[in-house]
């Protein structure tokens, strides 16, 4: 007879790395995406860009979450690595492996809008520059690069306080299937409420990867904003920070607080990892 048992299974190093590029590629597919059709193409608006990466979000914690607990952004791994035990030997590797799926999803985007885009701005501009990186102001707005730092300090505050309540073991959190779909309303809050000054990039690798691949065909300006200033370290810099505050904040003003949960593997979603097999018996 034949019984079906769950044996926990510890993902390698590489599996992990793995898992991250291949969840911030789906993330950025549909963020950039939608990003894309509404700047470029005319198809769309605010709504449906919150909405897009929203469900990007959603997808790529779904696609990685069982195997490297899906931080699919280095402000994230930062922060879980500086509060919740997170190992520091692992954040380079995540981090490079984030960067790399956004860097690849968005040369994705890039060549298939192709047409799209250069119809829309032949000279490859500020214009349609949005499409791949944020601005302060959205490129439009008298917002200064120091409001679009003190932004994202918030904006990502936000988003890390809410993911540890959400995954918090201690806490009262989702079932591990709609952790993801939680985190996915999240962003999609934040896009709503705090899109305006700096357009909300609260993810280093959402940048960066997106901004190198359009300076790497055509985007001569990319790294700099609407004014000339040098403006791509603000959303790496300020994300980070505002993960480091949001982490701690939860800590002091909630986790502390809790009761002791039982052990959890750092850095996951809860209950993740089993992979069942067949154990055959006479």
């Amino acid at each position: 007879m034949a019984t079906s048992i769950k044996i926990p299974r510890v993902p390698t190093l590489l599996a992990e790395v793995a898992a991250e590029f291949a969840g911030t590629l789906i993330l950025i597919l549909f963020g950039v995406g939608v990003v894309a059709q509404v700047v470029a193409g005319g198809i769309g608006d605010h709504d449906s860009i919150a909405w897009a990466w929203g469900l990007g979000v959603t997808f790529g914690v779904y696609v990685a979450g069982r195997i490297s607990g899906a931080h699919l952004n280095p402000a994230v791994t930062i922060a879980l690595a500086a509060f919740k035990g997170f190992s520091w030997r692992k954040v380079a590797p995540y981090i490079g492996a984030q960067m790399l799926g956004a860097f690849i999803a968005a040369l994705i985007v890039r060549w298939n809008y192709t047409e799209v885009l250069n119809a829309a701005d032949p000279g490859l501009t500020i214009k349609t520059q949005g499409v791949f990186s944020t601005l302060p102001g959205n490129g439009a707005l008298p917002v200064s690069e120091w409001g679009a730092f003190r932004d994202q300090i918030i904006g990502t505050a936000i988003l890390l306080f809410l993911i540890l309540a959400v995954t918090d073991a201690a806490q009262t959190p989702p079932g591990a299937n709609l952790a993801p779909f939680i985190i996915g309303l999240i962003v999609v809050a934040i896009g709503m409420a705090w899109g305006t000054a700096a357009g909300y990039a609260i993810n280093p690798a959402r940048d960066f990867g997106p901004r190198l691949a359009s300076y790497l065909t055509g985007y001569g300006g990319a790294f700099r904003d609407q004014t000339g200033y040098l403006y791509f370290w603000v959303p790496i810099v300020a994300p980070i920070l505002g993960g480091l505050l949001g982490a701690g904040l939860y800590k002091v003003l909630v986790g502390r607080f809790l009761p002791v949960a039982g052990p959890e593997e750092p850095g996951r979603l809860p209950d993740q990892t089993d992979e069942t097999v067949e154990a055959h018996r006479g």
